[in-house]
């Protein structure tokens, strides 16, 4: 149970065949490990270009809140009180 036996031997070697086997298999394997990285880090790159330019933000809408203007505030006659 320890150690391998032959036919495991020759099962690791045929896979390992079967993955990296014939000519330039993992140099191509590199490169496309190599442009997947180069499109990840463009990707990020992108990312924080439209990070670094907010929106330009609406102009703010004020509120006055003085009534003197209004037609209610001019037609009510104002009333005084004395003290007395």
């Amino acid at each position: 149970m320890g150690s391998m036996s032959a036919w495991h031997w020759i099962i690791v070697l045929a896979v390992g065949l079967l993955l990296f086997g014939g000519r330039g298999k993992v140099s191509e394997l590199m490169g496309d490990f190599a442009k997947g990285i180069k499109s990840f880090k463009k990707g990020l790159a992108e990312d924080d270009k439209t990070e670094a330019e907010p929106a330009k933000p609406d102009p703010l809408k004020t509120i006055d809140h003085q009534t003197q203007g209004t037609p209610a505030a001019s037609a009510a006659p104002a009333e005084t009180r004395k003290a007395g």
